[in-house]
């Protein structure tokens, strides 16, 4: 019989399809074997193509070139120029579309991924974030601070050139919204950290964790939306992204990249979205606020159902999926 699993954080219910008999291989992506060069003269991201580009906010560089640039996004959805101002008639309500929206070029080397970059070059990765959150989040008329990655065609990227997203937006979405509230609730009534309990029962269990590092937990969650969804959570309680130490970064980097590598070689290389999950800077020392980063393999294709009850239909058991994970032989050299 099917499952029904309530996520506790979006207070969203996932229907657990047991019956549909899925085992964790059956999600191996099959495609055709092609081997990316790590230099693409058309791309603009490589090398010497710099002037394709907006001229760059942020860049690390070593006695070799470049390692990592960040520049504003050439077909940005938001305007850096401007003010915010709200406006309404009637039902109608608008606010202008001021922002800041800029691409992490992650490495100058065309054909890497997020489990095949060397640590160093990805805990530099995960220092840029933090360096343009805490800078994003100095401009007075953003709201809230969105980073993300989008990796292969199915997850809505259109250049292969290793490669994140950072969005400032003059809003606060009702879905950001929500999960704060149901956060804020749950401290009201045990008086616990909502994210710092799931922490300490899913370590408690084990059944879902798949890494288990000094400063971070990696698990599927108990209602994961779809296969192989991942949450990484720091263990120490905090609800700013950018509040991570430098200790923690390396964690997080060596964290994040086991986790990708056994998506990489468990599942084939899978397309995927990850995106960070974070409070503001002024919600550091919240104590129901905690961040986390989530990461969603593209192996499962939302249907009608999804779109009409707002549901989702995950027909891998989450246990499983975790389970199969932590099996995964990973080459010495991606560690």
């Amino acid at each position: 019989m099917s499952e029904i699993r309530l996520n506790p954080i979006t207070r969203e219910w996932v229907i657990i399809a047991r019956e549909k008999g899925k085992k964790p291989d059956d999600f191996i992506i099959v495609k055709e074997e092609t081997r990316r060069p790590e230099f693409l003269k058309t791309c603009p991201f490589c090398p010497g193509n710099e002037a394709v580009t907006p001229k760059e906010t942020f860049k690390i560089s070593d006695e070799k070139g470049w390692k990592i640039r960040v520049v504003p996004n050439k077909f940005a959805v938001l305007s850096r120029e401007g003010e915010r101002a709200r406006a309404h008639t009637g039902l109608h309500k608008d606010v202008t579309g001021v922002g800041t929206h800029e691409v992490i070029i992650e490495t100058p080397v065309h054909n890497l991924t997020t489990a095949t970059m060397p640590l160093e070059q990805l805990k530099e990765v995960i220092q840029t974030y933090k360096d343009r959150f805490l800078e994003i989040y100095r401009d007075r008329r953003v709201e809230h601070v969105i980073l993300f990655k989008n990796s292969g065609l199915a997850s809505g990227t259109t250049i292969e050139h290793p490669h994140s997203q950072v969005v400032g937006i003059p809003v606060m979405p009702l879905h950001i919204r929500s999960r704060i509230e149901n956060a804020m609730r749950f401290f009201d009534d045990t008086g616990e950290c909502l994210m710092c309990r799931m922490i300490k029962d899913e370590l408690n269990e084990g059944t879902r964790i798949v890494m288990d590092t000094k400063h971070f937990v990696a698990f599927v969650p108990y209602a994961a939306l779809s296969p192989f969804h991942i949450w990484i959570f720091p263990k120490r309680h905090s609800g700013f992204f950018a509040d991570m130490q430098s200790e923690e970064i390396w964690d997080m980097a060596s964290n994040l990249k086991s986790i990708m590598a056994r998506l990489y070689y468990g599942l084939n290389n899978p397309d995927f979205n990850y995106v960070v999950r974070s409070g503001s800077s002024c919600e550091a020392n919240s104590g129901f606020i905690h961040w986390y980063l989530s990461i969603v393999p593209r192996v499962a294709m939302a249907s009608g159902f999804e779109l009409g009850s707002g549901m989702y239909i995950n027909p891998l058991i989450p246990e499983s999926a975790a389970e199969y994970l932590r099996n995964v032989k990973i080459p010495e050299y991606t560690h």
